[in-house]
């Protein structure tokens, strides 16, 4: 079994488990968090109705924090003396999911 979860802008196929990394929640270690569901597949049975879907809920366990890859970004101008450089770094909560329900 497992399901589709969406957390923020992204959806995510996920089974019990499975530790992904989710966008930064205020959540302490050990809290648990109950992600959306978009779809889930149990075995051939496949439920992607809104009805169905507004009672399953997945839950997942937040286990810590994690930092995404550092990205760096120039920009530049000929002849004008302008340039400008700046760095990002995505900061992301690792949760382990431990139920799937429908």
């Amino acid at each position: 079994m497992y399901a589709i979860v969406r957390s923020g802008s992204k959806q995510q196929k996920v089974a019990v488990g499975d530790v992904i990394e989710i966008d930064r929640v205020s959540t302490a270690v050990g809290d648990s968090v109950t992600l959306p569901v978009v779809m889930v597949v149990d075995d051939q049975q496949v439920t992607s109705d809104a009805a169905a879907l507004g009672k399953a809920g997945v839950t997942a366990e937040v286990v810590g924090a994690s930092k995404g890859p550092k990205i760096v970004i120039q920009k530049y101008k000929n002849k004008t003396g302008y340039k400008k450089r700046q760095g990002h770094r995505q900061k992301y909560t690792q949760v382990k999911v431990t139920d799937i329900s429908l």
